[in-house]
C-alpha cells in the first residue's frame, strides 16, 4: 500500500551522530544513524591534511604540524557531507592523535566566519602542533626531568615532556600562550567556547605526569620543577559531555552536544571490539596490538621502562594492554619516499601514489622472501636507540617485490615481538580484529597478519576512529 504524503511528512527525521578523527596524516568524518541492527555509517569522508611544517625552535628533531592546515582539512571534510544530514546532528564525538600538544591564547583561540557550508572557525593565536613523532627530547634530556608518578614511562613527543623542553630551551615561546591540549582538545574547546580546556583521562595519560588511578596530574612534582601548571587542562571521563556547540557549525545546530576528546586508538578499538577474547591490531601511521585487561585491573604504580607493553585507559575504568609501535604505515611511506627520491636522482619522475600501487603489486607476486627486515627506523619508546636493520640478503631477493614483502612482514613481526602470540594465547585470545588505514589499503600487510597469527582475522573500515568516536556518543545519547 502506498504511504500517504502526510504520513511520510509526520515520520520523525532521524538524529545523526557525527564522529571526527584528527589523525596524523588525514582528517576523517563519519555520520552514524540508528538502525535495527545498531548503528550504521550513513556518510563518511576523508581529507589529507598535508600539515607537516618545519620547527623553528627544534630544527630537524622537531615534528610539527600547521594547525591551520588541519582545520582546513576538517572544514573540507565536513563541507563534503550532506547539509541535510548535518542539520540533524545531535551529538559530536571527536578523536585524534594522542601525546601531541598545541598551545593557544584562551580568548583568541579562533575566529568564527561565514562560509559556503555555514559558520566555521579559523585558528587565530595558536602554535604549531608538536606531534607524537617529535624527537627533540633526547634520552639524556628525559633523564634530567623529575620521575613521574604514573604507570606510563615518559617519552619524547609526550605533551608534558615538550613543555619541559620549551621551559629549558626556549622559555620565551610559552609566554604567548595560556592554554594547551591535544589537537582534538583544541577543537572541542573552540566548538564549545571552553574557558579552560577539558581533556579525557585517555589523552591526559598520553601526556605523561598523570596518575590514572586517582585521575589527577602530578601537580606537586611538576610545581617543584617550575612546570607551568596553568597549561594543564581539566580532566574528565571518556564518554562524558564537554559542552555544547556555541555556533551553527557547518549547519550543525547550535547547542549540539560535544563529547570530551578521545584517543584515536581507543576509538579504533571501540569501533570493532565486541568480545574480551578479541585482540585488536591497528595499523595506520603507527601500529598497535592490544588485548582487554580483566575487569577491575589497575596498572602498576610505576612503569617498567624496558617493557614493550603499556596499559592504556579505555572506557568505564577498563584498561587495554597495548604494544604501541612507532613503526607502522609510516615505515612504508618512508620506503615509498626513498624510492621516489632515488628515481628523481636518476633523472626520472614517478608519482608516489603510483610507486605505492606498483610495490604492493610486486610484493603480492613474491610470497617467499628470505630477506629479513627489522623495520624500526623510528626506534621504539622502550628501546629508542635500536633502529632498523636488514639481514639475510641474497642475490635472489633484491627485487622491489622481495623487499616490500620483507618490509610488510617485518612490521607485523616487530609488533609480535612486543606482544608475542604465546601471550595472546595464554590470555584466551580467539580472534584478531584488524583496523586502520594502512591495513585497509595494503593486501600484503593483511597476508602477513594471517601468516603470523594463528587466529581468524576480521577487518574493519578505513574510518574506524571516527566511527568509534561517534559510537561512544551514540551509546551515551
Amino acid at each position: 500500500m502506498a504511504m500517504a504524503s502526510g504520513e511520510a511528512a509526520d515520520r520523525p527525521v532521524p538524529a545523526y551522530v557525527l564522529g571526527i578523527d584528527l589523525g596524523t596524516t588525514s582528517v576523517k568524518a563519519a555520520l552514524l544513524v540508528g538502525a535495527e541492527q545498531g548503528q550504521v555509517v550513513a556518510e563518511s569522508c576523508s581529507r589529507e591534511t598535508q600539515a607537516y611544517t618545519s620547527s623553528l625552535e627544534a630544527g630537524p628533531q622537531g615534528m610539527e604540524q600547521d594547525v591551520r592546515r588541519i582545520i582546513r582539512a576538517l572544514n573540507e571534510c565536513l563541507g563534503a557531507l550532506p547539509q541535510q544530514q548535518l542539520q540533524n546532528v545531535s551529538h559530536i564525538g571527536i578523536a585524534g592523535q594522542m601525546h601531541g600538544i598545541v598551545f593557544w591564547k584562551r580568548d583568541k583561540g579562533c575566529k568564527w566566519t561565514d562560509s559556503d557550508s555555514g559558520l566555521t572557525f579559523e585558528p587565530q593565536e595558536v602554535s604549531h602542533l608538536v606531534t607524537w613523532q617529535d624527537t627533540r627530547c633526547s634520552p639524556t634530556f628525559l633523564s634530567s626531568l623529575p620521575l613521574p608518578q604514573s604507570h606510563i614511562s615518559l617519552a619524547t613527543g609526550f605533551g608534558c615532556a615538550t613543555v619541559y623542553w620549551y621551559l629549558k630551551k626556549s622559555p620565551g615561546f610559552l609566554k604567548s600562550y595560556d592554554a594547551a591540549g591535544t589537537i582534538h582538545d583544541y577543537v572541542v574547546a573552540m566548538l564549545c567556547d571552553l574557558k579552560k580546556p577539558l581533556m579525557s583521562v585517555q589523552n591526559a595519560a598520553s601526556w605523561g605526569y598523570f596518575n590514572s588511578r586517582n585521575k589527577s596530574w602530578n601537580t606537586d612534582i611538576l610545581k617543584e620543577s617550575g612546570f607551568h601548571i596553568h597549561l594543564l587542562p581539566e580532566v574528565g571521563d571518556p564518554g562524558s559531555i564537554a559542552g555544547r556547540t556555541v555556533s551553527a557549525w557547518h549547519g550543525i545546530p547550535k547547542g549540539a552536544k560535544v563529547g570530551i576528546a578521545l584517543g584515536d586508538f581507543q576509538c579504533s578499538v571501540y569501533s570493532c571490539l565486541t568480545e574480551r577474547t578479541d585482540a585488536v591490531l591497528n595499523i595506520s601511521t603507527s601500529a598497535q596490538l592490544s588485548i582487554s585487561m580483566p575487569l577491575g585491573f589497575q596498572p602498576p604504580d610505576m612503569p617498567d621502562p624496558s617493557s614493550a607493553v603499556t596499559y592504556f585507559p579505555y572506557f568505564n575504568g577498563d584498561y587495554l594492554a597495548v604494544a604501541a609501535s612507532l613503526n607502522g604505515g609510516n615505515v612504508l611511506a618512508t620506503f615509498v619516499d626513498m624510492v621516489a627520491q632515488w628515481t628523481e636522482e636518476l633523472g626520472l619522475q614517478v608519482q608516489e601514489s603510483a610507486i605505492y600501487t606498483k610495490i604492493i603489486k610486486a610484493a603480492l607476486a613474491q610470497t617467499n622472501s628470505k630477506l629479513s627486515i627489522h623495520p624500526t627506523i623510528f626506534g621504539e619508546r622502550h628501546v629508542p636507540e635500536q633502529l632498523a636493520s636488514v639481514s639475510n640478503i641474497a642475490v635472489s631477493d633484491l627485487s622491489l617485490g622481495h623487499v616490500t614483502r620483507a618490509l610488510c612482514r617485518g612490521i607485523i613481526e616487530n609488533l609480535c615481538s612486543m606482544l608475542p602470540v604465546q601471550c595472546l594465547m595464554e590470555t584466551g585470545v580467539r580472534r584478531i580484529l584488524g583496523s586502520g588505514s594502512a591495513l585497509a589499503r595494503n593486501e600484503v600487510l593483511r597476508q602477513e597478519v594471517e601468516r603470523v597469527f594463528p587466529f581468524p582475522v576480521v577487518y574493519g573500515k578505513d574510518v574506524d576512529a571516527a566511527m568509534g568516536a561517534a559510537m561512544v556518543m551514540f551509546h551515551r545519547k
